[in-house]
């Protein structure tokens, strides 16, 4: 296997939506507030940010990366019962086929951006054959995307195999870098600065007490619809007072009017959506969990727009007797557990809690970002959401206590 740099540096703590007094929901995270909260699940970011000033493509600027999730176990040999939807397809989600015909997601999981799909897939296919002899294996890698190339030389393809190496050997557990990381390092959400962002939610005892943990690549939505606690924040923080990164004069720029039209860049992108449990879900579940992920984005103001991929996966480590390869050598049945459905709902909200604190994350944590041609994408301003959250809690209690 080539060289590999070094892994992502740790790097100070950014702020995240909590920080700022926004609370999502009725259950509590874990206690990294992250899909790390999983036990096993590791995740490993490499990120690219180099150059300014005008497009030249193929030397930048290069705003981008790759994030590589880790389910659990010795990535390409442990298997996991999984399940995937889709809200709207326009998008890439590669290994998807297989993973509904089997029900497993037999491989790491990487999210970078739309021209770089190809080389994560094989390079992930190179870090299998990389383990050890594979005579007669193969590999079907999961590995999805999100468009960046409004800040990102997107068309210069500068995500390289050492990169996702970087980012696999780099995965670990605990807290998650968030924000301008990894594949979500170019990205911008609801027209702020966007990208990677994580958290979970852990059932009560009497519910099962398993976790819930989901990661974003949050690259959608018009600033508008940006839902925070219920809050119209995106009404609220207009881009006459923060700027949108689709304001400028470059082609594909969306309408001033506020009117959606064909072609209509601001708001178009995607998200893409990774839900982890450890609940002993079976794969029909793990799709139906997957499915509550477009409930989170709802919840936040997404829509699944027309030019929107909006695509989701739930894997469930519920169960740890899976193996990649099946043959003749190993026995004729396995025990397994599997979740009575009339226990499921509870791990739905959870799903649904979490996706959507996972986006706020990203946007929280996201920092103002130039990138080519001069373009910014501004931050999330953290003054007006705590502003906006201190209001929303005293009118809260206030009602609750006149109840």
């Amino acid at each position: 296997m080539p060289d590999r740099p070094a892994s992502e540096p740790a790097v100070d703590r950014p702020l995240r939506a909590r920080d700022l007094g926004v609370r999502i929901g009725l259950l509590e995270p874990g206690v990294h507030n992250a899909i790390t909260d999983v036990p096993g699940v590791r995740v490993g970011h490499t990120t690219l940010i180099e150059g300014a000033g005008p497009l030249v493509v193929g030397s930048g600027p290069i705003r981008t990366g790759v994030t590589v999730i880790v389910p659990g176990g010795q990535p390409f040999e442990e298997a996991f019962f999984a399940g995937c939807h889709r809200l709207n397809g326009n998008g890439e989600l590669t290994g998807l086929e297989w993973v509904r015909e089997s029900g497993m997601l037999t491989t790491p999981i990487a999210i970078t951006n739309t021209h770089s799909v190809g080389v994560v897939r094989d390079a992930l296919i190179t870090a299998a054959i990389a383990r050890g002899p594979r005579d007669g294996e193969w590999s079907l890698p999961v590995v999805g995307e999100t468009y960046d190339g409004r800040l990102n030389d997107m068309d210069g393809q500068h995500i390289r195999p050492e990169h996702v190496f970087a980012a696999l050997e780099g995965a670990a557990d605990g807290p998650v870098a968030e924000g301008n990381v990894g594949g979500g390092t170019g990205m911008i959400c609801h027209e702020f600065k966007g990208g990677i962002g994580t958290a979970s939610r852990v059932l009560d005892e009497a519910a099962g007490g398993w976790t819930v943990g989901v990661l974003v690549q949050a690259n959608y939505g018009r600033r508008e619809r940006l839902t925070i606690m219920g809050m119209p924040v995106g009404q609220l923080i207009p881009s006459t007072d923060v700027p949108s990164a689709w304001d400028d004069d470059l082609p594909g720029n969306p309408s001033t009017s506020g009117v959606e039209v064909p072609g209509d860049q601001a708001g178009a992108g995607s998200i893409i959506v990774i839900v982890a449990t450890d609940a002993p879900l079976l794969p029909n579940q793990c799709e139906r969990l997957a499915q509550r992920a477009g409930l989170g984005i709802a919840r936040a103001g997404g829509s699944g727009a027309h030019s929107s991929g909006d695509l989701f996966l739930c894997f469930a480590t519920g169960n740890r007797t899976l193996t990649v390869t099946d043959d003749a050598s190993l026995p004729r049945t396995r025990t397994l557990t599997a979740l009575v459905d009339a226990w499921i709902s509870p791990l739905f909200w959870a799903a649904i809690e979490a996706t959507e604190e996972a986006i706020l994350n990203a946007l929280v944590a996201a920092r103002t970002m130039t990138g080519r041609d001069g373009i910014t994408a501004h931050a999330l301003p953290h003054d007006r959401v705590r502003e906006l959250a201190d209001r929303w809690s005293a009118t809260f209690v206030t009602t609750r206590a006149d109840a």
